[in-house]
């Protein structure tokens, strides 16, 4: 039975790894937080512990401290599942020995995936255009907003410059630019660019960007206030008795030919929704890698990297999960 190591077991890390145990895998769950597991648990830092007998590990740290266990586990010759959204991405490590498959969850994740789907149809593609979010499913008087993962991994997305292809070249412009009202299945929210495109920049495309979906008043609230990381933390702290959704829509546009997915989902028997479209991608891609361990060989790889076959059966087990996901051909 194959061993796998899974680091952090926050809100999306705690679904993927009772995926994982009800596929039939030894599962080991690492965590500074005691957690209600199905899986082997081990109390204390992932970056400390031992992780030689994995035969796959699935990287689920926030931000900067999943960084550095991707960089410290770069060299042990191991397959790697890294989903913790660092800035400092693993394509600019150098000299690796280890395999690392990165950004597979909704967007970056499935957005890539559904790309690489068309540029491999069309080829180089004109536009294209993502937009999505996991937000209440109501707004409030407040902040009409609660973060389903790290909220400071949020707040790096609302801070740090977005990345994106204009006229065939990248270019950065600020984050939280290109505000602008949006249809999200008959909901009136928002949409400013953020910087996830990530991988996604080095496929040939002339127009492309990625826009965070809030309700209207959210961005404008946060770009007024003065509270501190910490504060946010707590305004932001995920609340599992309210009603919540995720959606996504993915916009491609090539020679004539256009395409428009979208995914949605609300939660289910407990999992909120953004664990669900995040975690199925990435309890898929360990377990596929698992069967199929010849699929990467050493180095670095992104969701479009994917074999094609395997994005089909992602996209199969959305909807078999009850994920709404659909595509318009135009």
């Amino acid at each position: 039975m194959p061993r796998i190591h899974c680091l952090g077991g926050g809100l999306v890390g705690s679904f993927v790894v009772k995926k994982l145990v009800e596929a039939g895998h030894d599962v080991h769950l690492f965590d500074v937080e005691e957690r209600i597991t199905k899986a082997e648990f081990h109390l204390g830092d992932a970056l400390s512990a031992n992780h030689v007998e994995a035969d796959l590990i699935v990287n689920m740290l926030p931000g900067e401290v999943g960084h550095i266990a991707t960089k410290s586990l770069k060299d042990t010759g191991q397959k790697i599942v890294d989903l913790s959204f660092s800035e400092i991405t693993p394509n600019s490590l150098s000299d690796i020995k280890s395999t690392i498959l990165w950004d597979v969850g909704i967007a970056p994740g499935l957005s890539n995936m559904l790309v690489a789907q068309a540029v491999r149809e069309w080829g180089e593609l004109e536009e294209v255009t993502i937009k999505v979010g996991g937000n209440p499913a109501e707004p409030d008087s407040e902040w009409s907003y609660m973060a389903p993962f790290s909220p400071k991994d949020v707040i790096a997305e609302y801070t740090r410059p977005a990345r994106i292809i204009r006229n065939g070249e990248k270019t950065d412009v600020p984050a939280m630019s290109g505000l602008h009202e949006i249809d999200a299945n008959g909901r009136t929210m928002e949409a400013f660019l953020t910087d996830g495109l990530r991988s996604l920049l080095n496929i040939p495309v002339k127009n492309m960007g990625e826009y965070t979906v809030r309700w209207p008043g959210h961005i404008e609230k946060y770009q007024q206030c003065d509270l501190t990381a910490e504060d946010l933390v707590d305004a932001w702290m995920y609340d599992p008795s309210k009603d919540e959704f995720t959606w996504m829509e993915v916009s491609l546009i090539s020679k004539g030919n256009k395409r428009i997915w979208t995914v949605e989902d609300i939660g289910m028997d407990g999992d909120s929704s953004m664990a669900r479209t995040t975690g199925l991608v990435t309890a898929y891609c360990a377990i596929t890698w698992l069967d199929r361990p010849q699929m990467f060989g050493t180095g670095v790889y992104a969701p479009e990297d994917l074999p094609i076959e395997v994005i089909d059966s992602i996209i199969k087990l959305l909807s078999s999960e009850g994920i709404s996901i659909s595509v318009v051909n135009g």
